[in-house]
Order: structure tokens, then sequence, then C-alpha cells
């Protein structure tokens, strides 16, 4: 739907209601059908707008090349597992367990049925996405009814840090969407009678899991969080008890734990580094990557959440006309999570897309009473859209740092019984582009003893290796040996940083360049019986 007809009915609605009648517009958001019924208008349907949503984000979703690092190291990873252990993320051929695996099945998903892609190795961040706004427009809906419900998702659906997080391959958007529906769901088990509370309950208690599943235990750490302290302020103690049912709490179990039981049985020393140390650790550590000051998350989800934050700023005293209950809960919910995350000294503006929803909610608060120049929201809403969009255009042309003229011509000399070794770097995208059947050696000179100490690509593989050293030993090459590889039958291929051959191939007889990328370069080598 365009803005500027949504912001109309939206509009004509919300006088109807100022008016005293019961939300029917002058245009009518009701229509009598023969009999005399009142019948709901089709495009404003939960049906037909939920539909326009997943439309929305998913239309330009595999326009642009994959983006590194995120995108490029989880594609492939999805892809390794498509064509290995769908059980056991691994990264050139090691067990990853930086995340969880529900992202990866369900990109798996996607790409047994349409294809292994752009499109579909983001199909994990569109459904988290759309579930974000399913839930956010539900619960809006039930509480406040339908045009409030409108306004929120025209809100969210503009909002270009939405937009462009739910067209990028990695975790954030899935769990944020598991998050938000969690925390939801949680709030209207509290408020529900007895007979419709228990339902809720399970259902907050499997978005819960699922969302542990997606991303770790901000997955269930994160609606605590935020519903916890917003019911012991009210002094609500029997509610949180009341969400604390067994079945709940017996259907987070069924969900999140069979997959964490089968890893440690597995790789002993799973429990020590996904929970204590990807979890704890991490998020008291100084040593990460992206070490960034206490105030930039917060001034960057105002700058991120424009034009709309500008609107919530220049009607902030109009939020809470109206439930102020719930207008506290978000504003809470919003607090809290960017002050969890600006906590650690690693930051990423991405860890707070779980306050998106109820910032899209006060925004839609603020919009109602007194009733805006709709001509201005519409405005809005166009400018948002026309931002996200434009930013999806430029990456689609520029494609910074893509490797896939590389992996295009790697892709197309492969012939069975090659080797592929990534020297000195990640080059994430190049396994999945190049849809190499069995992952590439990495050389590099892992006996450096400062790799430990950096969080970087050369971590997670050597963080890897201790799960499954027999597999490390043949895919970590010692630079040391990398011209031995070229001994044997068939052809070897190298990836390898712009003018970085003469230092790494000098020792490989007749080593010639097939490909020059403006972030790599593809070198290939024939094969010679060695003493």
């Amino acid at each position: 739907m365009a803005p500027a007809e949504y912001g109309h009915s939206i509009e004509a609605e919300n006088k109807g209601m100022d008016a005293g009648g019961d939300g029917i517009g002058r245009e009518g958001r009701l229509t009598p059908d023969r009999a005399g019924a009142r019948v709901a208008t089709p495009w404003r349907s939960t049906p037909f707008l939920l539909a326009a949503l997943a439309l929305w984000l998913a239309a330009t979703a595999g326009l642009r090349p994959l983006a590194l690092p995120d995108e490029g190291r989880y594609a492939s990873v999805a892809y390794e597992m498509l064509h290995g252990d769908g059980l056991v993320p691994t990264l050139d051929g090691l067990p990853f367990f930086h995340k969880p695996p529900l992202f990866y099945w369900i990109d798996i998903g996607a790409m047994k049925a349409f294809g292994a892609n752009a499109f579909t190795v983001r199909f994990g961040s569109l459904v988290g996405a759309w579930i974000l706004g399913a839930a956010l427009f539900g619960f809006v809906r039930a509480r406040h009814g339908p045009a409030l419900a409108r306004t929120a998702l025209l809100v969210l659906a503009t909002c270009p840090f939405y937009f462009l997080a739910a067209q990028y391959a990695n975790h954030d958007m899935l769990v944020a969407g598991l998050i938000t529906a969690a925390v939801l769901a949680f709030v209207q088990a509290a408020d529900a009678t007895r007979r419709a509370r228990l339902g809720w309950t399970l259902a907050a208690w499997a978005a819960c899991g699922l969302a542990l599943l997606s991303k770790g235990l901000i997955g269930v750490a994160l609606p605590a969080l935020v519903v916890g302290p917003w019911l012991l302020a009210q002094r609500r103690w029997r509610d949180v008890l009341a969400l604390l049912h067994p079945l709940g709490l017996a259907a987070f179990a069924v969900i999140a734990l069979p997959w964490m039981f089968a890893m440690q049985v597995r790789f002993p020393g799973f429990f020590d580094y996904f929970i204590v140390e990807q979890h704890f650790r991490r998020y008291a550590a100084s040593s990460f990557n992206n070490v960034q000051p206490f105030w930039l998350l917060p001034v960057a989800f105002v700058l991120a959440t424009l034009p709309w934050s500008a609107w919530l700023a220049l009607r902030a005293r109009h939020v809470a006309v109206r439930r102020p209950r719930d207008a506290g809960l978000m504003l809470w919910w919003v607090v809290a999570i960017l002050a969890f995350f600006s906590i650690p000294s690693s930051k990423l503006v991405g860890y707070v897309l779980p306050a998106l929803a109820p910032w899209c909610m006060l925004v839609s608060l603020a919009l109602r009473d007194p009733l805006p120049p709709w001509p201005r929201v519409r405005a809005s809403a166009a400018l948002g859209a026309l931002v996200s969009l434009g930013v999806v255009g430029v990456l689609a042309w520029q494609a910074p740092k893509s490797n896939r003229s590389v992996a295009a011509a790697l892709g197309r000399g492969l012939a069975p019984g090659d080797a592929v070794v990534l020297v000195d770097d990640a080059f994430y995208d190049v396994p999945f582009l190049a849809r190499l059947a069995a992952p590439p050696l990495v050389a590099s000179d892992w006996s450096d003893p400062g790799i430990a100490r950096r969080d970087n690509w050369k971590k997670e593989l050597a963080d890897a290796a201790r799960f499954d050293p027999a597999a490390a030993a043949r895919v970590l090459v010692p630079s040391a040996r990398l011209h031995m590889l070229a001994c044997g039958s068939g052809r070897v291929w190298f990836v390898l940083k712009p003018g970085s051959a003469a230092h790494w191939l000098d020792r490989v007889p007749g080593a010639e360049r097939v490909q020059a990328g403006a972030h790599a370069e593809l070198w290939r080598a024939a094969r010679r019986p060695c003493p």
C-alpha cells in the first residue's frame, strides 16, 4: 500500500474515533453488504497488510551482493550445512559455534526451495522481520484498535533501520523478531483472563526457545529483563509467578535444549565455549572487535530510525494520552535494551533491533492524540521508504568488498580433484558464490601466539579447531607448507589479497593469475609430482 493512501485511510478512521464514533471514518472503515452486515475493507484486513509487509521486505532482498564479513560468513555456513551435517554449523569444514543453528536451518529450507542465492541466504532475516511486524501489529490491534495498529505498522515498515536489517544476512533480526514476539506474548499473558493466560504463556516461552536457538541466551534474558521489572514495579508478584508456569518452562526446554545437549555429547567443551565464552566472557571482556563509547547505541538508534524519531521528539508529550501503562512499558523496553547493550565495550548497531517494536509503538501513540498534519506524516513515510530503497540500490551498484568476480571465475574453472586454498584471509563469500563442493583449505601462520588475543577470522577458525583437531589438521595449512599443496595431480587454486602473490606463491612453480578483483585475486597452478 502506498504511504499516501495508507496515511489517508488512518486519518479518516482516527477522525471517526475522535468524533466519538465507533472508529468508522467518513471514507468508511467498514462497508455494508446486501444484508446490512458490516464487512472489513479487504485492503485494510490483517491478512492483506501482513502479506503486503512480506512483499515489501522481500522484493529487493536479492538485488545486492553479499556484504562482508557477516553475510558471506553466514551464507557459507548455511551452504556447508546444506551439503553436510545439518545439525553442526561449520565454517571451512570446522565446527562453528559462535551462533546456534536456527538462522541456518531457515536458510537451508529456503535454499532447498529456491536455490542457493542472495535472496535465500537472507531468508532467516526476512522471517524475523516479518515476525516482528506481525507481533507488533497484532498486539497494538488487540489493545488499541486497527487504526493505531496500521499506524504502527506503517512506521515500522518505512523505518530504514528495520527495512535494511530485514535484508541483511545475520542473526540479529531473527532474534529481534522472536524476542519481540516473546515480550508481547508475556504481556498479553500477564493481562489475560485465567482461561487465556496459559495459551499466551506457552506462546511466549516457545518464542524464547526459538530466540535462544537463533542467537543464544539473550533470547530468554531480554524478555525477562523487559517484562519482569515492569510487572514488579506494579507489585504484580502473582503475575510474575504465573508466567513461570511449568508447562511454559517445559515448552522452552523441549525447543531450546535438545540441540545444545546433542552438541555437548558430540563435542565435549561445547557448553563452556558456547555458554561461558561466547556469552559471559564476551559480554564482560574488552578485547573483542568494535570497541565503542557508551553513548554510541542510543545515538545511532535515534539516527537509524529517522524520520520517525523526529516525530517522537516533537510530540513526546502526547504519548501517554491513551493507555499510559502501555506507554510506560514501551519506554522501559527501549531503555532496557539500549542500556543492556551499551554496557559491554564491544558494540554493533544491530544489537538494538529488539528495541524497534516498542519505539514504533511510541511513535504511533505520539501520532494519535491530537491528530498530526497527515500530509507531513505521509511525506515522512515516503521519505523513509525512499531512503530504504536508495541504500539498497547504492549497495547493489557499488558492491562494496564483494569478491563475486573472483568467485565466478573459480566456479567456472574448477574440475573434480582440484584444491582451493584461501591464503591469509577469510574471503567469506568465495566458497558460497563459487558453489564449492568441499570446504576450502586455509593457509596462514597458524603458529602465531597472537591469534588467541585478536577477535578476527583467524581466531574463529582456531577456536573451531579445538572441536575437530583431525579436520583442522587437514584444513588449516601452515604458511611454510603452502608450496606442498601444489604436489599431486590436478590443479590448485589460490585466492589471495591483491599484490600478495609474490610473497605467498614464490615457491609455487607455474602459478598464474586467472582473475584480478578489487579485493582478491585468483591464481592457478598445475600440480606436479613431488618427492
